[in-house]
């Protein structure tokens, strides 16, 4: 059942539900959340059909916020607010409200959106695309319980990594965290198999994509040790090698759907580590609403802070018998004797004395 309301209000959206629930024979709210899909017209298909999908593990009234910006200045004072109603087979198990705003209402969505939230149920609102870089201070974040973006569809991924670091709060959540997941599960699965202590591990795959670099500062901030991150074709993550005194312990994925897990002294493994969509990973995230501690850990460890870390651990590879040398810090270069110094570079003092006058002066 789909209803159309044109230049309407949120207590005429309200009625439009209690009808429709009745038109279909449904009275009972059976929802367990409210889902708020904050988006432009270009992404709403994609998004509403991902949340519809989730919704058959989760139940949830589904409020799309799409806010239509005109570039005609007389436009922009017109506010009005369109809904599109739907239930039944139209909504799959829940209910959904498209919300259409013009104009002025544009700067207000979180007074549309507060009056169509379920009563006594969780709120969480998900942005596919164009993600405020402090989620929790948006006026339409402040009422949720989780807060969930998505790094990937940003143009900096690693720069908004950063910020989202700087400004997380408790709730906060990213899909590309949540697309590692299984990685994590497979990689602790290794670990626990082994009595190894990790040296160093590197983690392979795409340029820019922030799931690989969650990965790596997840793995340097649970192991402790230097992760360098590698490039790859892809897609997205193919490979993380960990170097251990037992030998190495390899995941590889080349193919974006079956990875081979290698370990010293065992037998190789092919796993199931099929790229997800992103229904998948909504209903991930809709399983828990409490706040993600490991995800804020490995947040806040910092991107510059990993590549850091590796190049520490490059410099401390290095023997005395190598032939390429490591310079040193700029820091460290200063407090150097002097006798080391001229290893590379003689140090600059007073002119030698001529030959002539030495043999002088020894007669």
């Amino acid at each position: 059942m789909k209803t159309d309301l044109t230049d309407t209000t949120a207590s005429k959206i309200n009625k439009a539900l209690v009808q429709g629930r009745r038109a279909i024979g449904t009275p009972a709210v059976g929802m367990v959340l409210t889902l708020v899909i904050v988006t432009d017209e270009e992404n709403a298909y994609d998004a509403l059909k991902a949340a519809n999908d989730a919704a058959h593990e989760h139940p949830s009234r589904t409020l799309v916020v799409i806010k239509r910006v005109s570039r005609s200045p007389r436009d922009r004072t017109q506010s009005r607010l369109d809904a599109e109603v739907r239930l039944g087979a139209d909504a799959g198990t829940g209910e959904t409200v498209v919300l259409r705003l013009y104009g002025e209402v544009v700067d207000q969505a979180q007074s549309v959106v507060l009056p169509l939230l379920l009563p006594d149920a969780p709120v969480v609102v998900w942005w596919p695309v164009d993600a405020p870089l402090d989620p929790a201070s948006d006026p339409l974040g402040a009422l949720a319980q989780r807060r969930v973006t998505d790094t990937y569809a940003s143009e900096q991924p690693v720069r908004d990594l950063a910020a989202r670091a700087e400004a997380y709060t408790p709730g906060d959540t990213d899909l590309s965290w949540t697309r590692i997941t299984p990685w994590r599960s497979m990689l602790a699965a290794a670990l626990d198999q082994v009595t190894c202590e990790v040296k160093a591990v590197e983690v392979e795959g795409e340029e820019f994509n922030p799931s690989c670099e969650l990965l790596a500062m997840w793995l340097a901030d649970r192991l402790g040790v230097p992760v360098r991150r590698t490039q790859s074709g892809g897609p997205g993550l193919t490979a993380v090698r960990m170097d251990t005194d037992c030998g190495p312990i390899v995941l590889d994925r080349a193919d974006g759907s079956l990875a081979t897990l290698s370990i010293q002294g065992q037998p190789d493994r092919a796993v199931a580590l099929k790229r997800r969509d992103t229904a998948e990973l909504i209903a991930e995230e809709l399983r828990r609403l409490d706040p993600d501690d490991t995800y804020a850990s490995a947040l806040r460890y910092g991107v510059d802070r990993l590549a850091q870390a590796a190049e520490q651990g490059a410099q401390a590879k290095g023997e005395p018998g190598d032939p390429v040398a490591v310079p040193l810090p700029v820091e460290k270069a200063a407090k150097a004797p002097a006798r080391e110094a001229t290893a590379e570079e003689p140090v600059k003092q007073e002119p030698p004395t001529p030959e002539p006058v030495r043999k002088a002066a020894a007669k």
